[in-house]
């Protein structure tokens, strides 16, 4: 039994002694009262009737007699895209493709021009006039 106590002792964290001091010499008198408010969350009456309910709906699922089913055959279709589907994604992958430096370089030349203000006002002075 001694040699446990001692070993118990080698086990437990050093404290430094000034810690130790203050620890001794602390007054409890200076703590304040609390009230220890222990909650403990118990489900509510709705939460068990629904629990209840949920478990009585599986064990009907479970007890449901498998004879009654009736046999299906499932028929899986497997839609190949048609042409214009296929023409469309060469179309795009086409355009992602496409080597921009083959491009030639083109002048844009405006064959509508819009009127400055002097024809404007020619204009008016035609339409005022008549």
């Amino acid at each position: 039994m001694p040699n446990q106590k001692s070993n118990m002792a080698d086990k437990q964290p050093k404290v430094p002694s000034a810690v130790k001091a203050d620890i001794q010499s602390f007054d409890q008198s200076k703590l304040k009262h609390t009230e220890t408010d222990e909650s403990n969350p118990l489900p509510s009456p709705e939460i068990i009737q629904q629990e209840k309910t949920e478990m009585e709906k599986l064990a009907e699922i479970e007890k449901f007699p498998k004879e009654k089913l009736k046999r299906t055959s499932t028929i899986e279709k497997n839609t190949l895209p048609d042409a214009q589907v296929i023409n469309q994604e060469k179309t795009i992958h086409d355009i992602e493709d496409f080597d921009k430096t083959k491009l030639k370089h083109s002048d844009t030349v405006e064959k509508n021009p819009l009127p400055n203000k002097e024809t404007i006002e020619q204009e008016k002075r035609a339409s005022a006039s008549s």
